[in-house]
């Protein structure tokens, strides 16, 4: 009885903590992500308080969190949608994976953490985050710019990938064979096929089962439908997360909408959870001395979504001010850079990978809104001031090229001036008188060096 009561005492405290750090959060319209990640430190493996009764409990509801978190997501897009996308947009989707995945994948050898942990590592780098970037788009009021399709579609390749790149990092934590890892991803790209062929063909239908009038109905049939599909594929290795992203993929219409109306409010607070959850697995004391590698990476990668963003939307052939917003706005990083890193940490594939993971999501999910509202401005008065600079070169070296041209002119003329004139006298005829005393004084040097 007294550890239920210390349970139900510790699970209201982190609920009515997460509550106010949101409200905080909301009230100065920043992400609350990296404040329930603080929040997890300080009540984690050596933080302030560290909890003991509500530990489990956390871990399941920190499962669930991410199970919704990859519903909610699929139930954003349409099995269309991803195709349409899939198709016309795979290039920013493959330009996107090599600036971004391949910085994460190098500082991880360059640690000497292994290949796991640096196709880990590549993940963590890799996605953006959908939850904070749509709250930026909403906030700065961007939703109708003609850049916002060119982001979305970025990040709709991205969550189409994490269908195919889940199952790879689960099979590799779990230490399978090649033969075993193959057969997995083999299962998970022919389920994900399956249902996108299923819900482009059949959607309708599978949508008519699920729907229902009553609200309470079609929460608990899509979440019971999500839990066991999930479990399923949990079993098969294919990833829970990949299984509740399929399941949201194959419903659409009104009942979408609806469940994601209804599933939102369990959403938030589960995802909260999760991200609590993590923090309370890493130890405050693991992070300095992997802050520099962690902000060497935000640094770099923040860079390399910028031109990620840039280079899509110029081959969408948007403004250079939208190219410049679409970068900035795909910097943020969050909830699935740590699902990432949470199953590495959970296998325990690396000591200092969730440090380091934690570290980097914390820097960038407070610069990503900085950078989505402040990147245009910036870039538009550097370039600027390059092209006032190259405009200021251009002039002197044109002053420079014309003194040195005047100056070349003038000596020409009174170098030739002079020699005009040494010609005018060597035209003149000598008077006689002039050539005896020329050859008269030749006449008496001769003798003279003769003699000598």
């Amino acid at each position: 009885m007294h550890s239920y009561a210390v349970f139900l005492i510790e699970f209201g405290a982190i609920i009515l903590g997460l509550g106010l750090l949101g409200r905080f959060a909301g009230r100065f319209q920043f992400s609350p992500i990296p404040l329930y990640l603080l929040a997890g430190l300080a009540f984690g493996e050596g933080g302030l308080l560290p909890l003991g009764a509500s530990e489990d409990f956390v871990a399941i509801g920190a499962e669930i969190g991410v199970i919704l978190l990859l519903l909610m997501l699929g139930l954003e897009y349409t099995a269309s949608d991803l195709v349409s996308n899939l198709k016309t947009q795979y290039p920013a989707g493959v330009v996107d994976f090599t600036f971004n995945a391949l910085p994460g994948a190098i500082m991880a050898l360059l640690l000497g953490w292994g290949g796991v942990a640096a196709v880990v590592l590549a993940g963590v780098t890799w996605i953006s985050s959908s939850g904070v970037i749509a709250k930026v788009l909403g906030d700065l009021g961007r939703l109708g710019n003609r850049e916002t399709p060119v982001i979305l579609s970025v990040l709709v390749l991205e969550d189409l990938a994490m269908a195919v790149y889940l199952p790879i990092v689960t099979a590799l934590v779990a230490g399978v064979g090649i033969a075993q890892g193959s057969l997995t991803l083999a299962i998970a790209l022919g389920v994900a096929g399956a249902v996108l062929f299923i819900a482009v063909r059949y959607g309708r239908l599978i949508s008519r089962f699920v729907s229902s009038d009553d609200p309470e109905k079609l929460l608990l049939v899509v979440l019971g439908l999500t839990l066991l599909v999930a479990g399923l594929a949990q079993q098969l290795q294919v990833s829970a997360a990949v299984g509740a992203f399929l399941v949201g993929i194959a419903l659409s219409g009104e009942v979408a909408e609806g469940a994601y109306n209804l599933l939102s409010p369990l959403r938030d607070l589960f995802a909260a959870v999760f991200f609590v959850f993590f923090g309370l697995h890493t130890d405050p004391e693991s992070i300095p001395p992997v802050i520099l590698p962690a902000l060497a990476l935000a640094v770099v990668t923040a860079l390399t979504k910028i031109a990620t963003g840039y280079w899509a939307a110029k081959r969408a052939e948007i403004s250079v001010k939208g190219r410049w917003r679409a970068g900035g706005t795909l910097v943020a990083r969050g909830e699935f850079s740590i699902v990432i890193a949470g199953i590495a940490v959970t296998a325990g594939v690396e000591p200092d990978l969730g440090p380091l993971a934690t570290a980097y999501v914390l820097v960038l999910v407070i610069v990503g809104p900085l950078a989505a509202r402040y990147t245009e401005p910036v870039a538009l008065r550097v370039t600027a001031w390059r092209e006032a600079r190259e405009a200021e070169r251009r002039a002197q070296a044109a002053e420079h090229k014309a003194a040195t041209e005047a100056a070349d002119a003038g000596d020409g003329s009174a170098g030739g001036g002079e020699t005009h004139a040494e010609a005018g006298a060597a035209e003149v005829p000598r008077l006689p008188a002039q050539r005896g005393e020329t050859a008269s004084a030749e006449d008496e040097r001769s003798p003279g060096s003769g003699g000598m």
